[in-house]
């Protein structure tokens, strides 16, 4: 258990500095403004999700997932964990679930960051 914390938390040290990386460089490209950044990074966190969730499996490669796909990818984007559950459900024929979770998340992540926002702003 203490090994596989390791590398999860080695994995999403390497995933976070990737991200700033990314977010740093596309800020550069294209000046701040719009979320470029965060945009690439969801997009290739989530490819990146697709492929190792079909490679480790069919390679027998499951036991580098923590590291790689909750670690790597999960201080790169959380967004490719979401993505991976909303297509299994999906994939599963459970469309209704997916909707409700994809939905449910978006609507109550937003009402959490104004939740947050809120409280904070009163407090200080």
């Amino acid at each position: 258990m203490i090994t596989t914390l390791l590398h999860v938390a080695a994995g999403g040290a390497i995933g976070a500095a990737l991200r700033y990386l990314v977010n740093v460089g596309a800020g550069r490209m294209v000046g701040p403004g719009f979320p470029v950044g965060t945009v690439i990074v969801n997009v290739l966190g989530s490819f990146a999700m697709g492929v190792l969730v079909t490679v480790l499996a069919r390679k027998g490669g499951n036991h580098l997932a923590p590291f790689l796909m909750t670690g790597v990818l999960g201080g790169f984007t959380t967004f490719s964990a979401f993505s991976l559950d909303a297509l299994t459900l999906w994939e599963r024929g459970q469309g209704g679930a997916a909707a409700i979770y994809v939905l449910g998340s978006v609507l109550l992540s937003l009402a959490g960051i104004g939740a947050g926002l809120f409280l904070a702003r009163s407090l200080t």
